[in-house]
């Protein structure tokens, strides 16, 4: 194992940001090469619990030769935003200087100007700096798992149709309860690397990438950072790992994933329609129907009108719900997972900024 650090000069005078990079090499050529990287949202730290664990394992993995593809590990993949606390709580979503979310504005490239990425970076923050490192270092391999968490919430992904149905063995490996398809209409991580690898000739867009994937990895909720959780999801990624031949081990197919599929036009996601205290009458994990009463919001405490219940728009699965309790209007409450497509109007993209 091989463990080095990139550094990343501030914008201002004295500031470095150190970026710990762990590496094992490979012993098949053959093999997939891998990138892991958690904590791109710097607040997001189930998938650094996650990496912790993963790391010791590939590293007795080492001891008994059995690492056969190349893998890079990023634990904290965003020194950055790690150190942007407001009175005392940690940010590490938006980059305080420029108010854009860490997870989004990632170049859009082609696989062959991969090494543009690292001409003359002096003339980029060090925000785009750290991205494009990232970047770089992710198109160097075939199997990318970004590791991300929502705020309350099963296990599930954001998966490109382009890797769809493969990367059902992912989803069965991890336990999730549901993946969402993605359109792959956005600058974020993810779907940057799935972009140049897409475009890898120029002109020419490859509707199917087999052998590769580029996943969004949603690890639970923000408050899932448990050893237990953690090492069995690690746990799981090692079993991936070995299923797609990049360590050694039991190669035997995985179970079929039973979770629920959607594309993004299935999620229906409930937002506050007034400001005011919430209050959750169903859980995440809860199978609702059309109808269903699912949260009321106090928009007048005490007042005869002052509660406005929000029911399920149609019958799906309660895959994410906010952990806050006071809503602004027009703020997200809940991700439902549905078998039909939303009425609501939605861009493409993500479903969030």
């Amino acid at each position: 194992m091989d463990i080095s650090e990139i550094i990343i000069a501030g914008d201002t005078a004295g500031i470095e940001w150190r970026l710990p990079v762990f590496r094992f090499k490979g012993k098949s050529p053959d093999a997939p090469k891998t990138y892991i990287q958690a904590a791109l949202h710097a607040n997001e730290l189930p998938g650094t619990a996650l990496a912790h664990f993963l790391l010791q394992m590939l590293a007795e993995a080492e001891k008994n030769g059995a690492i056969l593809g190349d893998i890079t590990v990023v634990p904290q993949a965003n020194p950055i935003g790690t150190a942007q606390s407001h009175f005392g709580e940690l940010q590490g979503r938006f980059d305080l200087g420029s108010r854009t979310n860490f997870n989004r504005d990632f170049p859009l490239i082609a696989l062959g100007e991969r090494d543009s990425l690292l001409t003359d970076l002096d003339r980029y923050s060090a925000t785009d700096r750290l991205k494009r490192q990232l970047l770089h270092m992710a198109l160097g391999s075939e199997l990318m798992l970004d590791l991300h968490c929502d705020d309350e919430a099963l296990q599930y992904a954001y998966i490109d149709d382009a890797f769809w149905p493969e990367a059902a063995d992912l989803a069965a490996a991890l336990d999730m309860e549901a993946v969402f398809l993605s359109d792959g209409e956005s600058s974020a991580f993810e779907e940057a690397v799935a972009y140049a690898w897409k475009y890898e000739t120029a002109g020419q867009k490859k509707t199917q990438l087999p052998g590769r994937l580029s996943v969004t990895v949603e690890l639970r909720g923000t408050r899932d950072v448990y050893p237990d959780i953690a090492r069995k999801d690690a746990e799981g990624l090692l079993r991936f790992l070995a299923a797609r031949g990049v360590v050694a081990g039991d190669r035997a197919a995985l179970p079929a994933f039973s979770g629920i599929v959607a594309p993004l036009d299935n999620i229906e996601m409930l937002r506050a329609p007034a400001p005011g205290a919430i209050l959750f009458h169903r859980d995440i994990g809860d199978k609702v129907k059309a109808g269903d009463l699912l949260v009321t919001i106090l928009n007048r405490p005490g007042q005869p009108d002052g509660a406005i219940e929000v029911r399920a728009p149609q019958d799906g699965l309660i895959v994410t719900r906010v952990s806050t309790r006071l809503a602004r209007r027009r703020s997200d409450l809940m991700k439902i997972a549905c078998a039909t497509a939303s009425s609501a109007a939605r861009k493409p993209g993500p479903l969030e900024a």
